[in-house]
Formats: C-alpha cells, structure tokens, sequence
C-alpha cells in the first residue's frame, strides 16, 4: 500500500514540475487549477504502481505530459496565451531576465504539444535518454527533435 505521507512529500518536493507544465498547456487560471488537481489525481492513482526504476521526477514529469495530453486530446483545446500567476512573482524578482523570459515561454507555446514537452525537460535539464524514457521516442530522435525545436524557437524569437 503506497504511503500518502511519502506521496505527499514528494509531490511538494517537485511541484514545479507540475506548474511549469501546467502553464504550458492551459489557458486560464481555472483551466490550470483544473489540470493540477487531474495531474495530482493520476499521480496518486498511479502512485502504487511507482516502482522506482526511474526517479521520481522522471515519473511525475511522464504522469503530468501523459494526464495533460489526455485532458486536451478530450477538451480539444488549441491556443495558449496567458502566463502562470505565479510567474508574477518570478517576474517581479528578476526584471531584466523577464522579457526574454516571457518571450521564450510565448514562442514555446506555439510549439505542437509534443515539442513543447520535449523543450520543456530539456530546459528543465534532463538528459536525451531521461527524456527518451519519458516520451517513449529513441535517443537519437530525442537528439533530431531538439535540434529543430532550437532552430523553430531561434526563428520564432528573431525580430519581425
């Protein structure tokens, strides 16, 4: 039987996980609030079958994709715009870094789902075979989809 207690520690130990990836994919602050508590739902129903064979961000990281996919696949939803409320904070504590922040997060999100969560671990500074392992693609694929995700963003960044 899983421990709530451990689930509950590790769940707030990585966190940011979920809010990053939740403010890729959702539009409005209601739609982020619905995603975190489905992201949160599947974890704890998938929590007994984490084996630790990977680390336990690695297996979040794959629940939140795999739970945020579905909720769109099922809503149908298709243009992301606003920004994470709790990015305001972030923001307000680094001003120089903000623009060129806000403006990779905006040129992310116009990126097709799977990119964006490719993008997404490697950012968040996960290895091509960590991120092979949780998008169920080939190494070397991981490594074809980074060099062009890079060079789609360096094209979406250039100014018009």
């Amino acid at each position: 039987m899983p421990s709530e207690k451990e689930f509950l520690a590790q769940i707030a130990a990585n966190q940011g996980i979920i809010y990053k990836l939740v403010g890729l994919y959702a539009d409005s602050d209601e739609d982020r609030k619905d995603l975190y508590q489905e992201i949160l739902l599947q974890a704890w129903r998938a929590y007994g079958s984490f084996r630790g064979e990977a680390k336990f961000s690695t297996w979040l990281y794959r629940v939140s994709l795999n739970t945020i996919l579905t909720s769109q696949r099922k809503r149908q939803l298709t243009d992301y715009r606003e920004e994470l409320a709790e990015t305001a904070a972030v923001e307000a504590a680094a001003p120089h870094a903000t623009e060129n922040a806000r403006l990779l997060r905006q040129a992310i999100r116009q990126l097709p789902e799977t990119d964006r969560a490719i993008i997404s671990l490697h950012l968040d500074g996960y290895t091509n075979p960590e991120i092979s392992e949780i998008m169920g693609i080939t190494v070397n694929h991981v490594g074809v989809k980074l060099h062009r995700i890079k060079n789609h963003l360096i094209t979406l960044l250039q100014p018009k």
